[in-house]
């Protein structure tokens, strides 16, 4: 079998590789082998929630799977055909349902299928986006691009017990090329979750952070929700969106230090869109027709990673340029032969 060879090592290394690899695999119905998975981590290998994404994966693509175990460094990934499906997953604890819904959604939605999920584990946890950026930034981002998805939030699940659930649907989508420009808003919305604290401690702190918002020179509309958990915590979501540009941000609350662990720095410096989007747009865009164009205020590991894998797969071209509020991305598609527009 003709497997595409993938180093694991490549950008920042760790699981985004794999969740990126396996995604485009599925799409483009080429087998892949990762090596070195996780290698330069303090524990190297699969992680449980690695292998979470990668048996929902198998199941959807009737895919053949070697190394799917934990703490394997080596995988080989053989898709088959992908079907229409219901599901009912657990991730377990609080592992993040955010990182696998980046798997799932294009996966279904590019390659013409329809999937129902309901899926337990974290929906606001660390290294990870929130389930309220899921739902309010990427959801917007993709829709413009053509990818249909709905998700309900049934329950918040923080770090440690997890517990949270998502219902979402996926629909066949026809993808499409987009630019982004410049922000032309100054319209900012603050949606906060909070479970087991006090509401006045959450409410000042996130008026501190409006009003740091509002000396910056947006309108600041906010929404603080008490939203019932397994364990204590709290979630921030700050966004702004217009036709032009489309920049979010999300922060969780550190109840040893009592703040939002939030760089304000990043949101207000945004032009175009932020730099966590940045990187979830590399893989439709690497496979529609036409160029696909925004600026981003600094090329994450994350997006690296992304443009590496996706232009080996897929042999979509891009391009970095620098410019004066950071860089300037272009991605020129491959409507890939597999994909059923």
């Amino acid at each position: 079998m003709n497997f595409l060879k993938i180093n694991g090592e490549y950008g920042e290394g760790g699981g985004q590789i794999i969740r990126s690899a396996i995604t485009i695999s599925c799409i483009t119905k080429q087998p892949i082998h990762v090596e070195n998975i996780r290698n330069n981590r303090k524990i190297p290998g699969l992680r449980p929630q690695h292998l979470t994404a990668i048996n929902i994966l198998k199941k959807i693509s009737n895919a053949q799977v070697i190394g799917a175990k934990i703490g394997s460094t080596e995988l080989k990934f053989i898709p088959g055909n992908i079907e229409n499906g219901e599901l009912i997953e657990d991730v377990g604890t609080a592992g993040s349902i955010a990182l696998i819904l980046q798997v799932l959604i294009p996966v279904i939605a590019i390659s013409q299928k329809k999937l129902t999920l309901t899926i337990k584990g974290g929906t606001d946890v660390l290294w990870s986006p929130s389930i309220d950026y899921t739902k309010h930034v990427l959801r917007e981002a993709y829709s413009r691009m053509g990818i249909k998805f709905d998700l309900e939030l049934t329950k918040r699940g923080y770090y440690p017990k997890g517990g949270g659930e998502i219902k979402l649907q996926v629909y066949p989508s026809k993808i499409k090329a987009i630019i982004f420009s410049k922000r032309k808003t100054n319209i900012v919305e603050l949606i906060c979750s909070y479970s087991k604290l006090p509401f006045r401690e959450i409410d000042d702190k996130i008026k501190e952070i409006g009003e740091k918002l509002t000396d910056a020179n947006f309108i600041v509309n906010t929404e603080i929700k008490n939203e019932e958990a397994i364990d204590s915590g709290a979630s921030l979501l700050i966004c702004s969106i217009d036709e032009s540009s489309i920049i979010g941000i999300d922060a969780l609350y550190n109840s040893k230090t009592q703040q939002f662990e939030v760089d304000l720095k990043k949101f207000i410096e945004s032009s175009s869109i932020d730099e966590n989007l940045a990187d979830m747009l590399v893989v439709p865009a690497s496979l529609c027709d036409g160029k696909t164009k925004f600026q981003t205020r600094k090329i994450t590991k994350h997006l690296e990673t992304n443009l590496f894998v996706t232009s080996k797969i897929t042999g979509c071209k891009y391009g970095i340029g620098k410019i004066k509020d950071g860089y300037e991305i272009i991605i020129e598609g491959v409507s890939n032969s597999s994909i059923k527009q």
